[in-house]
Formats: C-alpha cells, structure tokens, sequence
C-alpha cells in the first residue's frame, strides 16, 4: 500500500516522501497515529497544498532538537550501581536508568530516545547516542561506579 509520510517516521522517512509500506502496518499504525495519509489523487493534492505547513513543522522540530543537542553535548553523568567481583555489576544500567538520571538533571529525554543496544554490565565511562531528532544526534558520556 502506498501512502505519504505526514511526520517523520525512523525507518521510512521524513514528510512529504511516498512509501510503499504493508496494508497491516499503514492501516493500524501510520494512518491513525496521523503519520501517513493514504496516496490517493486527492491525498496527493491536498498533501501538495499543505506541504509549507509540514516543512515548517520540520523546520521547528529541527531547531529544538538542536538547542536541546547544544545543552547536552558534553554532558557526563555518573550513575552509581552494586559491584560484585572483578567489577562486574549486581544488576545492570539500562536505558530508563540513564533516561531518569537525565531527567534528574532537568532534560526531557525518554529511554527510547538513547541509543543503548544493551544494559551495560561493567564498571567504567561509556559513550551513548541520544537521538533528539530525525537528523540530530548527540553522545553523552555515562559514569558507571560503585557505590562504595
């Protein structure tokens, strides 16, 4: 089926850009989340009519997200965990960990927004991705100690 991309969308794209995606996947999650209209002619049309409005909207997201990337770059937070032997952590620092410590520093960044592939399980300084928007991405430096 295809359908125009309304709001940017990770694994298909940016608005305005038309995409041939599964019936399933268009009908009971991009078009009722209001992320893709279907790619008929008078979609079309209409989408044409209100492409300013879509690109301004993107321009703005654009533009928060790199103000909030300006705030956050070099930023380093230290999160302390249990240790048991050869440095190796009780439990592990996941992404809502580091999403809470952030939060406790004043920024609105939720866990999937962090770029972490897997909990960290050891001690030391790791580098995390924190995507903020289509095409702005920021690493920040994560501390992980003991509490001792």
């Amino acid at each position: 089926m295809k359908v125009i991309l309304t709001a940017y969308v990770p694994s298909l794209g940016e608005p305005g850009k038309i995409v041939d995606v599964a019936r399933g996947y268009a009908r009971n999650y991009l078009i009722p989340q209001s992320k893709a209209l279907e790619a008929t002619p008078s979609n079309l049309a209409r989408f044409e009519q209100e492409r300013q409005h879509y690109e301004t909207l993107v321009q703005k997201e654009k533009e928060v997200a790199q103000a909030q990337a300006s705030k956050l770059e070099g930023l380093t937070l230290t999160i302390a965990q249990r240790v048991g032997e050869q440095e190796r952590l009780y439990g592990s620092v996941t992404a809502a960990m580091v999403a809470q410590a952030l939060a406790e520093k004043g920024f609105d960044i939720e866990k999937k927004q962090l770029d972490l592939p897997e909990p960290i399980k050891q001690l030391g300084e790791y580098e995390i991705p924190v995507r903020l928007g289509p095409e702005v991405k920021v690493p920040i430096r994560v501390q992980v100690v003991s509490e001792r």
